[in-house]
């Protein structure tokens, strides 16, 4: 169980990071660490890759372990925040990353594509959050979500997503009043970033006013503010886009 009250701070502090093993996750889990905290970072199919990133992240001196979750599942997230802090004993910093991506013209969406959109990008950060919220209490912690410059930006092609997304920034909203004083809850919205070579990548590096598409870094720099800034800011979102949303 976590403490029943704050205790003094520790160094270092503890971050979990879901959905750590790859893109915009890894860079996030690399940054907190070079940061000096412990992480444990999540992975649902990467096995290999989440073995990866662990050894970074020991390279820094600091602590760091994967743990397997499906965020769609109340037990497996259950599971993995008991993990984490039986492995570290605390948690300062919840990173909800884990998400998922899927082209779908509206008019032809199953249900099935609807419901999975949700339950994943939606749903899997408040089950995360919730089970985490004793521990993130007891730290005076900070919770930080990954949205979407889609959620405020019509993208007819991926309005489950963008909907999903939308809903994720209300809940930093909710939840940035819900949990304070002790909890700042924050959202970093990334514009078009760039990990591949897709046929989309010129298209958006043509529409951004910075002349460029962004990189994982980039993301990884804003959640990095949230976790160390004054515990004050809360209820924010941050548009990590080059000025693409403009």
């Amino acid at each position: 169980m976590p403490p029943e009250s704050p205790q003094p701070s520790a160094s270092p502090k503890t971050a979990l990071v879901t959905g750590g093993a790859k893109r915009i996750g890894r860079e996030v889990a690399l940054a907190l660490a070079r940061a000096g905290m412990n992480v444990a970072i999540t992975y649902r199919e990467s096995q290999i890759e989440a073995a990866e990133v662990v050894a970074k992240i020991r390279a820094f001196g600091v602590g760091a372990v994967a743990i397997p979750l499906d965020v769609r599942s109340e037990e497996s997230v259950r599971q993995a925040v008991q993990a984490t802090a039986l492995e570290f004993g605390a948690i300062d910093v919840l990173v909800n990353n884990a998400a998922i991506f899927e082209s779908a013209p509206l008019g032809e969406m199953t249900v099935a594509q609807w419901d999975r959109m949700f339950e994943t990008n939606t749903r899997g950060p408040f089950l995360v959050t919730r089970e985490a919220l004793p521990w993130l209490k007891a730290a005076h912690g900070r919770v930080i979500h990954l949205g979407s410059l889609g959620a405020n930006h019509v993208w007819p092609l991926h309005g489950h997503y963008s909907a999903s997304k939308a809903a994720l920034h209300m809940l930093t909203h909710t939840m940035a009043k819900a949990f304070a004083p002790e909890v700042s809850v924050n959202c970093v919205a990334p514009g078009y970033i760039e990990m591949e070579q897709l046929e989309a990548a010129a298209r958006f590096r043509a529409r951004t006013p910075m002349g460029r598409n962004g990189t994982p870094q980039e993301v990884a720099a804003a959640v990095l503010f949230f976790a160390t800034s004054p515990h004050f800011i809360t209820g924010q979102i941050l548009t990590v886009d080059g000025g693409l949303g403009l």
